[in-house]
């Protein structure tokens, strides 16, 4: 009896099984996806923090960290009113918050570069210190990772402009649910980096 119990499903549970059933693959895809990405980056930062980081008072993160960081979190605040202006069908609107989003995402990386050459001119290197190494890789990474969404985000923008310029077009955007699908996804995996770097900011402001 107390087996059988053991056995059955409670109703939040058999609601989480359901809600991860009607789940698109595309989406689980992406879902996975993140789960290993935090896992990498999970694991970098540990390496970086078994190097023992920097001697104190000889190492700043750069200036221009700081600064992507505050244009990403922009950017996190651009992306997340575009799913609101495409339930109120304001299309024009989506495509400017759209392409402010694609914007400040390349001033990021363009942050991030310059903050690579804060750290050359202070003698931290990519080949020097294995600290300097996980610091600089850490970075590149996260760029890598962001361009991906750059490039799916240039396509949107793009997308945005030819509906716009037709009132069919936009029609049928606005009711294709595979086009809903895809913004959703993009505002997750964007958010998702957003917070990935603001926390991976904010470790390494600790123990570097």
């Amino acid at each position: 009896m107390n087996q059988d119990k053991k056995n059955q499903v409670n109703p939040k549970q058999r609601s989480a099984f359901k809600r991860i059933e009607r789940m698109h693959p595309i989406r689980m895809l992406l879902y996975l996806s993140m789960v290993g990405i935090g896992v990498l980056f999970f694991v970098l930062v540990v390496a970086f923090a078994r190097t023992g980081g920097f001697p104190e008072g000889q190492f700043d993160l750069p200036k221009f960290f700081s600064i992507s960081t505050i244009i990403l979190l922009f950017s996190s605040y651009t992306i997340s009113r575009v799913p609101r202006f495409y339930k109120q069908e304001k299309l024009k609107k989506m495509a400017r918050y759209l392409g402010a989003t694609l914007g400040l995402g390349l001033l990021f990386i363009g942050a991030q570069l310059i903050g690579w050459n804060e750290m050359t001119k202070t003698g931290v290197y990519f080949s020097g210190k294995s600290s300097g190494t996980y610091l600089y890789l850490i970075s590149a990474l996260h760029i890598l990772h962001l361009s991906g969404g750059i490039i799916f985000l240039s396509f949107m923008v793009f997308k945005m402009v030819y509906v716009n310029s037709d009132a069919v077009r936009s029609l049928v955007f606005i009711r294709d649910p595979f086009r809903r699908l895809q913004l959703s996804m993009l505002n997750s995996y964007w958010h998702f980096l957003d917070f990935l770097w603001l926390g991976l900011y904010l470790v390494l402001l600790f123990i570097a």
